[in-house]
């Protein structure tokens, strides 16, 4: 959706996209950049100004996790968001400090995979659903966090399979075929045994570290806690 918005002279082109806040930075006194995981757009960066003032309707809506519609235009070099309306702000990481450190790491592994103006529809909705696992009481955060990492790598090209080395258990190997080719609506439908949960996370580990290019900051407090 576009609109015409009038200042003065000029004539500038709104835009409206539907997508996540991965990343929020302080920028002078009281602005914000902030990283956007957006349906259409792919990941975009934007300002927001005087978001960080008292009273200012972007306060709340450019930090991390927030879902929702963002009005923005497009400026020489970066977007600037007008408004937003959120239909989710994750709030229950407030109240959970495992769960949300969590939910740093795979806004982190998020930002790390999508790319502006590519098709990261799929990307987005597997993020948003894992978000929601980590707020479901019936399962692990480890399960969720090895059900993202898997499917982020399987969605980026980058997951090979089942290892051919190794004693794997029957349940595990059904887990990882389940995992490649669920779709992401089903991903989070099942519990695993503590040896089948130890097994993916040794697949996932490995992986992770022979496709990625660099640690991720967030990972080092969850391994952590």
């Amino acid at each position: 959706m576009r609109e015409k918005m009038q200042g003065n002279t000029l004539m500038q082109e709104l835009t409206q996209i539907t997508g996540m806040v991965l990343r929020a930075e302080p920028i002078g006194e009281y602005d914000r950049r902030v990283v956007i995981l957006t349906t259409e757009m792919g990941k975009i960066s934007a300002f927001a100004r005087g978001a960080r003032r008292q009273g200012s309707r972007l306060l709340a809506a450019t930090n991390p996790f927030c879902f929702g519609e963002f009005k923005m235009y497009a400026g020489r070099n970066a977007y600037t968001v007008t408004d937003a309306a959120i239909s989710n702000y994750f709030e229950g990481f407030r109240e959970d400090f495992e769960a949300a450190c969590y939910g740093m790491y795979f806004l982190e592994m998020a930002d790390y995979y999508t790319r502006e103006n590519n098709d990261e529809k799929e990307m987005l909705k597997l993020l948003y659903q894992s978000l929601r696992a980590l707020l479901h009481e019936g399962l692990a955060n480890r399960l969720v966090r090895y059900i993202y990492e898997m499917k982020a790598m399987v969605l980026n090209g980058e997951f090979p399979g089942m290892p051919a080395e190794g004693e794997w258990e029957e349940s595990t190997a059904y887990a990882v075929s389940y995992i490649m080719t669920s779709s992401i609506e089903r991903l989070y439908t099942f519990n695993v045994t503590p040896r089948v949960l130890m097994q993916l996370g040794q697949i996932a580990d490995d992986y992770r570290r022979r496709y990625t290019d660099r640690p991720f900051k967030s990972l080092e407090i969850v391994d952590n806690l």
